[in-house]
């Protein structure tokens, strides 16, 4: 299903008023519209797609709009303020960093890369001893290509190169992130795929009802992928299209066969690291632990900034010089990064993710019960995905999905567009800082909207 896009003709709506939530213009906002406008004339198509709202500021769990209106934030922009919209401590180090003359240094070294480095290896677990920052997601998965292949090469020769990956994983928008991701529709510009990446079925239960370890190798084996030539594994920790976890049984043997059949394990954590999933990683929940961690987004709860994280032996693999980016560790990034990942530890974030977390799910379950057009939900923590589908089917309902978004907006909660499979999942990702009253409130008009789209 192609992507909708929003409405750019003002509507009335029904006036919101909590201590929480303000909708008290038509939607979207008349005066907005020549921003919009403007936006829709200089940048590309594919930049539009998300409800029609120009920011001004953020707090918290809250974005505001200039016009009086304010939302409950249930995207984290998308899945970046772990640590909550606009914190103070955030603000102050990057105004700090950027106050002392030092705003870029490319890979010359500084005092503050040093810190960050350091302070994210020291909350890992061995062997995930040392860190390479980059500025995306995307970057992340590319070098974590790099070096699957490099490894595959000194172990086994030109012959052991494939990167096995997952249906229906999105690892970025860049070429070999996208050949590496399992959405067919988003390769189909490549032309000509590099058959070294092959993909199998994620055991999310729901789509792929098979959840065993042996599916994984009959995968495998279907598609002439000899495990001996298998360079690296690599899997979102949850995906990022579904909020699907995969079994923890099926994990653990994922990252067993990995070693004995000396294969990188590679765990995107770009959206699941810093807290967002209940625990500070995501791959805890396995009871595992990758050959490389990527992280990103709820990094810095704010600014451009990514790592790979990798035992020496593997982040050593490459010669000098061979692995650079231009905005490696930006000192202002870093500055952000610092103050967020103190907040995220400091405050207990996780644990809030978890707490608070565990009460969404259980209204999300609740809801379900009330209308089987929700299929499935999926999630941990503060990430859920509700996935929409044809009563009785497990038919993708993208129309539902986008109805469903738009109606919330409508009552002051905000998401981002439906994402997954047929675009029909709804994507709940709120800031680390929601309260226990925040999520019931919000969930409250969730439960609405699929009651006046599905009544």
């Amino acid at each position: 299903m192609a992507a909708r896009e929003f409405n750019l003709t003002p509507q009335p709506v029904s006036h919101v008023e909590t201590p929480l939530r303000r909708i008290a213009t038509k939607l979207p906002v008349p005066e907005s519209l020549p921003i919009l406008e403007t936006l829709q004339r200089y940048e590309p198509l594919a930049m539009r797609g998300q409800p029609a709202v120009v920011w001004q500021r953020a707090d918290g769990f809250q974005v505001f709009d200039a016009y009086g209106n304010c939302w409950i934030d249930w995207s984290s922009g998308v899945l970046i303020t772990n640590a909550g919209h606009g914190r103070r401590e955030i603000i102050d180090a990057i105004i700090r960093q950027a106050d002392s003359g030092l705003l870029t240094s490319y890979g010359f070294a500084s005092e503050i890369r040093a810190r960050l480095v350091e302070r994210i290896a020291g909350l890992l677990p061995n062997p995930l001893e040392k860190i390479f920052l980059l500025t995306t997601g995307s970057e992340t998965v590319e070098c974590a290509i790099k070096l699957g292949r490099a490894h595959g090469l000194t172990r086994g020769g030109s012959s052991k190169n494939i990167i096995v990956s997952f249906t229906d994983a999105f690892h970025g928008r860049t070429l070999g992130a996208q050949q590496a991701g399992g959405i067919p529709a988003l390769k189909d510009w490549i032309g000509n795929l590099d058959p070294g990446f092959v993909q199998v079925p994620f055991p999310d239960g729901f789509r792929t009802a098979d959840t065993s370890f042996d599916y994984f190798e009959r995968c495998l084996r279907e598609q002439n992928a000899d495990a001996r030539n298998v360079a690296a594994v690599i899997v979102e920790t949850y995906q990022g299209a579904s909020a699907a976890f995969a079994p923890r049984e099926y994990m653990q043997s994922l990252r067993d066969w990995c070693t004995k059949h000396d294969a990188l394990f590679v765990l995107d954590e770009v959206q699941a690291g810093f807290g967002r999933t209940g625990t500070m990683w995501g791959f805890e929940h396995y009871g595992v632990v990758p050959d490389l961690a990527l992280f990103g987004k709820g990094i810095s709860s704010s600014l451009p900034l990514a790592a790979v994280a990798g035992s020496a032996e593997i982040m050593d693999s490459q010669p000098i010089g061979t692995m650079t980016s231009t905005h490696t560790g930006n000192p202002v990034c870093c500055a952000a990064a610092l103050a967020s990942i103190d907040i995220v530890v400091n405050e207990k974030l996780a644990a809030n993710a978890c707490v608070v977390g565990n009460i969404m799910h259980e209204r999300f379950r609740e809801i379900q019960t009330r209308f089987p057009q929700i299929g499935n939900v999926q999630g941990k923590g503060l990430v859920a995905g509700l996935a929409c589908v044809k009563p009785d089917t497990t038919v993708p309902d993208g129309n539902l999905a986008f109805e469903v978004v738009s109606r919330c907006f409508e009552k002051g909660v905000l998401m981002f567009s439906p994402v997954g499979f047929g675009g029909a999942t709804v994507k709940i990702a709120p800031p680390l800082v929601i309260t226990e009253a925040a999520i019931l409130e919000s969930t409250g008009v969730l439960e609405e909207a699929f009651e006046a789209q599905c009544k």
